[in-house]
């Protein structure tokens, strides 16, 4: 079928076998398991990647050795049990033409022994910079070991029905890129040194799998471009070297690229606003045009134009995708089908690397994500169409209302403002946020091409409900807290007074700032009660605009609430270089004119701060559910979903807006 992106879309050759596509979906962590074997929901994860138009699907990294144990979720790819799960995954995936490989994988110094309650192997006794566990150096019989482990865990993936194997742990800074770099590898034996002993561990694995391997299988490697810190790791010429030499043993049928270690964990999984679109590509195609077989580029490749170019330009021979196919699933099947204006993009919010530090995998606006089955089994019952009526146009009332379009109902959408998106329009008037947007802006551009009666500038009152429709969802947000209080005084946040000075002229709310309507003074303290973003976005909105910013907050560390999406040091870092002062283990007690007092939450101990122009109080939210309680006992059968429900994150309001449509 004739389409805009010819590379894209040719077929390939890989080792024995052919690729129908330039797309392949790289590994990444899903959580989904319970016993250290693959899960129902993984295949049903995979299998809808590969229905989307995927030609090739690396599964998960798995364990090799049980010294490398991060999480609970992760699967046991030693542990024999694993075979009959990888068969399950593998009769989901192949009909539909899709190759699907096991990464195997140790994780060295970059864990802890919490859930392996085992010490941490590593070339060298030196810690991780995040994890911090002095690791035990590895004898030579435990290299042995860790070889053997590598080979078993091949065998039992090969007797599993996959395609092939990638061995993983030379990028990100694993155990085998520990044993390369001279950062690491501080040995004297042969296997530290000189770049000959440095590669020797991983000769060893990749030779001895290659003897395993059955001819009509791929074995491919993955390994860094770049570790992005020249004094702390291997540059992209020491890995262009490396890649040449791994390719000169005969053995591997192509190279997976990625960047990055621990030391910087944004150069792995970059967000929005840390990395471009595209930000490793430069790199890749140093080692693309140092070696011959086939190699994959990564690196935030979200649009269709941005991969043919990497193709077609001979950068690399595939397109690696892990985040942008958790959120579309049929990125390829649009692209290829002259739909690519309805692919559901990445924002880079780095919501799924957050989900699965605590629990199974998740995306910001892809409900679907982990539930592929019970969707699907949903979409196909038969409902009765009903009227429906979505109040609010934020993410919660868009997603719901689009949902119960597509299953049969009726709706019309209320909207008191004059336009569409709630309050993710706020969160993108920051830089490092603005691709934040895109996921209203999608909701938005389907909603506009459905069947949807959107009434813009209208608030909804009972009287326009009652007796009006069948089922009305309630999606009417939240408004920012101002009374001053932190969430250390509970007693004052309904019944007491507000904090003395948060009701003067200038004391704001992040909404005021963000969206213009603050005539905002020079100096701005922020005070922040929730450990999220918000203080974050607020002040890089504020120095953008070239206002000296100082922000307090109660907690041991500011930015706690969002650590897991592993940008806070690029935020912090950021907005330091923008000159904002950070105090934590501090909260208000006063403001006075443009004087505001400040006490210690550990010694008690009070201080001031004058000259201070304008208070920013960034507390929370409270429900806007008053629509919500007034329907309550009048017979509508009525559902609270998002932010009115509860004032809470993007990701909550997408899932409840989805949930209440399909509760219609």
């Amino acid at each position: 079928m004739p389409h805009d992106y010819p590379t894209l879309f040719s077929p390939i050759t890989l080792g024995p076998r052919t690729a129908k596509n330039r797309v392949w979906m790289t590994a990444h962590a899903t959580e989904f398991s319970t016993d250290g074997t693959f899960a129902d929901a993984s295949a049903d994860y995979y299998a809808e990647r590969a229905r989307g138009g995927v030609a090739v699907i690396t599964m998960e990294a798995m364990a090799v050795h049980p010294t490398t144990q991060p999480r609970r979720g992760v699967i046991l790819a030693y542990d024999p049990a694993v075979v009959d799960s990888y068969r399950t995954v593998a009769e989901a995936v192949h009909p539909h033409g899709t190759l699907l490989l096991a990464q195997l994988w140790h994780r060295g110094r970059q864990t802890d022994g919490i859930i392996s309650r085992l010490p941490t192997w590593a070339p060298s006794a030196v810690p991780d910079t995040v994890y911090r566990e002095i690791p035990h150096e590895m004898t030579h019989g435990e290299i042995d070991e860790l070889v053997a482990h590598y080979v078993r865990a091949a065998e039992y993936a090969i007797e599993g029905g996959v395609d092939g194997i990638e061995v993983h742990g030379l990028a990100h800074g694993y155990l085998l890129g520990q044993f390369l770099s001279p950062a690491t590898n501080h040995r004297t034996d042969e296997y530290g040194g000189s770049f000959e002993n440095r590669m020797r561990i991983v000769r060893r694995i990749v030779d001895d799998i290659r003897q395993l391997v059955p001819a009509d299988r791929i074995l491919g490697i993955r390994l860094n471009s770049s570790d992005g810190d020249a004094e702390n790791g291997l540059t992209n010429t020491d890995w262009v070297q490396i890649a040449v030499e791994v390719e000169s043993w005969g053995a591997i049928d192509y190279i997976s690229t990625s960047q990055g270690t621990y030391l910087d964990r944004m150069q792995i999984y970059g967000t929005s606003g840390a990395r471009p679109a595209g930000y490793e590509i430069a790199d890749t195609t140093a080692i693309t045009r140092a070696v011959s077989v086939p190699v994959v580029a990564v690196g935030r490749i979200t649009t269709p134009e941005m991969a043919e170019d990497i193709l077609a330009s001979g950068k690399a021979q595939f397109v690696g995708m892990a985040r942008q196919l958790i959120a579309d699933p049929r990125w390829p099947e649009k692209a290829q089908h002259g739909h690519a204006d309805t692919i559901r993009p990445c924002v880079g919010s780095n919501w799924c690397v957050a989900s699965f530090a605590r629990g199974p995998l998740a995306c910001i606006h892809n409900p679907k994500v982990g539930r592929e089955r019970a969707f699907h089994d949903d979409d196909t019952r038969t409902r009765r169409s009903r009227t429906v009526a979505v109040v609010g146009g934020g993410p919660a009332g868009l997603r719901a209302a689009l949902t119960a379009s597509e299953l049969g109902h009726e709706v019309t959408l209320f909207e008191q403002e004059s336009e569409l998106g709630g309050q993710v329009g706020l969160i993108a008037m920051a830089d490092s946020y603005g691709e934040w947007s895109g996921v209203t802006d999608w909701l938005t551009t389907q909603l506009v091409a459905s069947n949807v009666k959107i009434a813009l500038g209208h608030r909804a009152t009972a009287d326009d409900l009652i007796g009006q429709f069948d089922a009305v969802v309630i999606a009417t947000g939240s408004t920012p807290i101002r009374h001053g209080w932190t969430s250390r005084h509970p007693d004052r946040w309904v019944a007491g007074a507000p904090l003395p000075g948060s009701d003067q002229w200038n004391v704001y709310t992040p909404a005021e700032i963000l969206t213009g309507r603050a005539d905002i003074p020079h100096r701005v303290l922020i005070v922040d009660d929730t450990g999220d973003r918000q203080a974050f976005v607020t002040a890089e909105y504020l120095v953008g605009r070239r206002h000296p910013v100082h922000i307090v907050s109660q907690y041991p560390q500011l930015g706690h609430a969002f650590a897991d999406a592993h940008d806070l040091p690029f935020a912090f870092g950021q907005l330091r270089r923008a000159g904002v002062t950070f105090t934590a283990g501090t909260e208000i007690t006063e403001i006075d004119g443009d004087t505001v007092t400040l006490k210690d939450v550990y010694t008690q101990e009070l201080s001031t701060l004058t000259d201070v122009d304008a208070v920013v109080l960034v507390l929370g939210n409270t429900a806007n559910d008053s629509l919500a309680r007034e329907l309550d006992g009048s017979g509508v059968d009525v559902q609270l979903v998002g932010d009115a429900h509860a004032p809470r994150r993007i990701f909550n309001a997408i899932w409840e807006g989805e949930q209440a449509a399909r509760n219609l």
